[in-house]
């Protein structure tokens, strides 16, 4: 069966339903075992793989204990696994795992190059699919009637390939957004909400790698329905939505009018709710997400990192009282934590699905790092998190920093804090997590509210290099609220880097200065992003932007921006 096929049917929701919280049952039930839920992660992944190539060369059938796997194993990130995961691309067998992968999930890496990420039937099946339904429960638990249509949530995410590009030995490379896991691995309960919605499978042509035109031909169809739930996980994509109403209003409205989708004939024309939407637009100034679905309750996506800083006033453009609901701290090579109830942005570890490492995120994340266990994690610090599980990925430094929140029946509960990726001028050595926290903790300060933010270190000859924001306000900013906001900015990263007060204190920084930019300058760069052929589930939030290409890019979207009066 297709994985969409079921949604509308009879009996479906139900069945849903019962799976979903069977498997949150189940992990929560995990929770009172961490040590020895570990050991049999443990134990699995070796027997299951001892006989690989990976498995014989780092002796997996001599090894007992998680010491033992430390001491045979290094810390590796993709770039390790890569030669392994080429060969295994190639068609070869028995590498890295004993079950021959699937598909492969693609994921940027931080060249830009797409990773294959192997996917086995036995990783699926023990790791993925259990947090997977899981995730969903709090959603449909407080908003039941998201499962009553299905054209009740518009799921950004949700891009189906009728022809998907293929490694060497013919397995499709594709996200995991793109999988029809009903066919693929006989799930078909794992589709996701909204995945049968008009919009879902485009009834007109659009070229695969078009991605704004597939984003415009969904949202055209999506203004007749009564939408009452958005899920992106990439909360840029959630994001973009008010802004591209504002953009397509015009060629929306006509097309609604006239009964087409992409200059199409298609369905019967309404120029009543054309004419509805466009008294809502020009009776509130501009079209606005809160007038075209007022019904919208929730919102379900990453709400942490450099969304942490922008998604109040998103919240609010979807209308008052709806909810944001985040989404598993994850990646597309497995999953980290997962929310088991309604905390506004953490998750429990997923004891059950992979061995889980952690360094402190202050220090280096080298192959023979010391690592922590579970139980040894402190609230309200940040760490490198590390997993090994039986798809055959080992000690696998996944390049995220998660914070300890508190634990629940001992078992910690972690959000997202940002990249690993260090700024490092001046021996400041400053995070992403921390970063973000200090801006959050400028704008709490000074009741100012932004759109997006990012950051990079310039030079100017005969001065001390300086952090430069790059800030799109929700509002205008007076000149003397910046000069505030960027005072205490300064004096925030001071407080969260030991490195960054020293630099300024020393003079080897100069203070943070900000850079205003137009309302909308990162929505229309990161249009001009998917225009360039990036999936948009891949266009997330940059906060550091030392490379000067990116940098101008964004300069020169707010530039463009002003030029035209909008």
């Amino acid at each position: 069966m297709s994985e969409t096929q079921g949604w509308g049917t009879p009996g479906h929701a139900d069945r849903y339903r019962e799976r979903v919280f069977a498997e949150r049952a189940q992990l929560s039930a995990g929770l009172d075992d961490l040590p020895q839920q570990q050991q049999r992660v443990l134990d699995d992944l070796l027997e299951f793989n001892g006989g690989t190539e990976f498995g014989r060369r780092h002796g997996f059938a001599a090894i007992r204990t998680l010491k033992d796997y430390r001491a045979a194993v290094p810390i590796q990130d993709y770039a390790a696994h890569a030669p392994l995961i080429e060969r295994m691309a190639a068609g070869e067998p028995n590498l890295l795992t004993q079950d021959a992968p699937v598909v492969y999930f693609t994921s940027s890496g931080s060249t830009g190059d797409h990773k294959k990420i192997p996917i086995t039937r036995r990783f699926m099946k023990t790791v993925f699919f259990p947090f997977y339904y899981a995730a969903w429960a709090p959603l449909i638990e407080s908003l039941p009637e998201l499962m009553e249509r299905p054209d009740a949530v518009l799921n950004l995410k949700h891009d189906p390939l009728a022809v998907p590009p293929v490694t060497t030995s013919g397995r499709p490379h594709v996200g995991a957004s793109q999988v029809d896991f009903g066919a693929a691995f006989g799930e078909p309960l794992s589709a996701e909400l909204g995945t049968a919605a008009p919009w879902a499978t485009l009834p007109v042509d659009v070229a695969p790698d078009d991605h704004l035109e597939k984003m415009y031909l969904r949202l055209r169809l999506a203004v007749q329905s009564d939408v009452r739930g958005l899920i992106g996980i990439n909360p840029a994509m959630i994001a973009a939505v008010p802004y591209q109403l504002e953009l397509w209003w015009q060629r929306i409205v006509k097309e609604v009018r006239d009964g087409t989708l992409g200059g199409v004939p298609y369905g019967d024309p309404d120029p009543e709710r054309a004419a509805r939407l466009e008294f809502l637009a020009g009776h509130f100034g501009r079209p606005s997400p809160a007038h075209v679905w007022p019904q919208v309750r929730a919102l379900f996506g990453w709400s942490t990192g450099v969304a942490s800083l922008y998604m109040p006033g998103l919240r609010e453009r979807f209308g008052a009282g709806v909810r944001v609901l985040p989404a598993p701290v994850a990646a597309s090579e497995g999953p980290v934590a997962v929310p088991l109830d309604r905390h506004p942005a953490a998750g429990s570890l997923v004891p059950s699905a992979a061995v889980y490492e952690f360094v402190d995120a202050d220090e280096d994340l080298g192959p023979g790092a010391e690592t922590l266990v579970a139980e040894e994690l402190e609230p309200n610090r940040d760490y490198h998190v590390l997993f090994s599980h039986v798809g055959g990925l080992y000690r696998y430094a996944v390049g995220d920093v998660v914070r300890v929140v508190d634990r629940v029946r001992g078992v910690p509960r972690v959000l997202y804090a940002g990249r690993a990726t260090r700024s490092d001028a001046a021996g400041e050595r400053l995070r992403e997590a921390q970063v973000v926290r200090a801006l959050g903790e400028a704008l709490a300060s000074t009741g100012l509210a932004l759109r997006n933010v990012a950051c990079r270190v310039e030079e100017t000859a005969g001065e001390a290099p300086r952090y430069v924001f790059a800030v799109a306000p929700e509002a205008p900013w007076l000149e003397s609220e910046t000069v505030r906001f960027a005072r205490l900015l300064d004096a925030a990263l001071a407080a969260e880097s030991p490195g960054y007060a020293r630099a300024l204190r020393e003079r080897r920084l100069g203070a943070a200065t900000l850079r205003l930019l137009h309302i909308d300058a990162f929505q229309r760069e990161w249009h001009a992003r998917v225009a360039d052929g990036v999936r948009p589930t891949q266009v997330k939030d940059r906060l550091f932007r030392q490379d000067e290409s990116q940098w101008r890019r964004l300069i020169a979207a707010s530039d463009a921006l002003r030029g035209e009066g909008t």
